[in-house]
């Protein structure tokens, strides 16, 4: 029998995999595996919940992507479990057997331990479409008016402002003092809440929940504050905290920490399994997602190729039309570090040095020419030459780039 590569998961990671497994390929057999039946971007779910596109309006491949590439998808096909020995994933009717196997299953959502929320049939979480169009049934079907958000980070937002734009009131609670705590600072932040806040959000900062009320229905009507306030609501959504998704693997011999276990080259530490994605923890990004699983099809091919960029710590954000970039460090880390800031009407500007080296950028209202930056960071470029005689905020391509004679930038310092 004639076994094939199976790869579980059909978003960024295994999409990349799969592309490059043909490739290097051509006649293999290639078995893809996912529990949505539609592929589908992450980043773009939003505009489901928001009524701006459809489910196939949601894929990030052309539509003839598994014919074309001559790839059979598993639609609606759970891993139940891995079977090492054997070489078979094991589902809930049967199993699939494997030559070479690349878990990409991503990460889950979790829920807080506050009374009513594990149990209430009315939480939801915002990781995958089957999330959305579970909240968008919820809309309909209960004529939702009001949502309760845990969480006002990017995922928390995106939920925040999907459901405004179909009537929804929503109301947000964060731990932290500041919404997007993660990708912002005081400054910064302060403009995106008063955007939503114009919008119609209620936030609660620096507050958290501490218990729910429930009715007869096992449906959640209100959540109690650590305050003391009550907030109704029609459902929750649960937008704080993600763990890579390895519950299956129990038992499987896959060693896991924060995630799954990689080496360099995207090999678990069992025989013929790799992994790539948000399943590894190594970034939450979606291009280096890609890359992983393109590097994972390498050498699930025979030819090596390693990892090197872990580097994870960058947002593009757009929200009512404000853009912002967030790269690094959003506070000095250290001491001794140099803080630029430049501030107009329209635009903030942020930049962190230490030790002659970029550590974070922020640049909100206008990013545009901002694409050198991660790269400065990532790489630890020293800049103090340049900035002696000229403004940080000066700093551009030409600084570090040159021409090479294929008329191509390359760095040069």
């Amino acid at each position: 029998m004639v076994r094939p590569y199976v790869i579980i998961g059909t978003g960024a990671a295994g999409m990349a995999a799969a592309e490059r497994l043909r490739l290097l390929k051509p006649d293999a057999l290639i078995q893809m595996m996912s529990v949505d039946e539609y592929s589908h971007s992450r980043c773009m779910l939003h505009k489901f919940l928001g009524g701006e596109r459809d489910e196939k309006g949601l894929s990030f491949v052309s539509d003839d992507f598994f014919e074309k590439n001559r790839i059979m998808w598993g639609k609606g096909q759970a891993a139940k479990g891995i079977d090492t020995k054997e070489k078979r994933v094991l589902m809930e009717d049967g199993y699939q057997p494997y030559e070479k196997l690349l878990i990409a299953t991503g990460s889950v959502y979790g829920i807080p331990p506050i009374p009513g929320f594990r149990t209430a049939a009315n939480v939801f979480g915002f990781r995958d479409l089957s999330d959305a169009q579970k909240m968008d049934a919820a809309i309909r079907e209960l004529d939702a008016k009001h949502v309760f958000i845990v969480g006002s980070g990017l995922v928390g937002l995106d939920v925040a402002y999907a459901l405004m734009e179909r009537g929804v009131k929503v109301t947000i609670a964060e731990m932290a003092t500041r919404v997007l705590p993660l990708q912002t600072d005081e400054v910064s932040a302060k403009a995106y809440q008063e955007l939503f806040e114009k919008a119609g959000a209620r936030f609660k900062l620096g507050i958290g929940a501490s218990d729910s009320v429930v009715d007869e229905r096992n449906r959640i009507t209100a959540v109690k504050m650590s305050n003391g306030e009550e907030v109704p609501c029609d459902f929750v959504v649960c937008a704080a905290g993600v763990r890579p998704n390895v519950a299956f693997l129990e038992g499987s011999g896959i060693r896991t920490g924060r995630g799954i276990e990689v080496d360099g080259y995207m090999r678990t530490s069992e025989p013929d399994v790799f992994a790539a994605g948000d399943v590894t923890a190594l970034s939450g990004i979606w291009p280096n997602a890609m890359d992983q699983g393109r590097i994972a099809a390498a050498n699930m091919c025979g030819q090596e190729q390693k990892y090197t960029d872990t580097f994870c710590v960058k947002n593009t954000i757009n929200f009512f039309g404000l853009t912002m970039l967030s790269v690094g460090e959003v506070e000095p880390k250290e001491e001794g570090s140099e803080i630029f800031v430049r501030e107009c009407k329209n635009a903030y500007q942020k930049v962190i040095v230490r030790d002659g080296v970029v550590k974070g950028v922020q640049f909100e209202g206008d990013i545009s020419h901002t694409g050198f930056w991660q790269y400065l960071i990532k790489n630890e470029i020293d800049v103090s030459e340049k900035i002696k005689d000229k403004s940080v905020f000066e700093l551009g391509y030409g600084d570090f780039y040159g021409m090479d004679e294929m008329g191509e930038y390359t760095y040069s310092v």
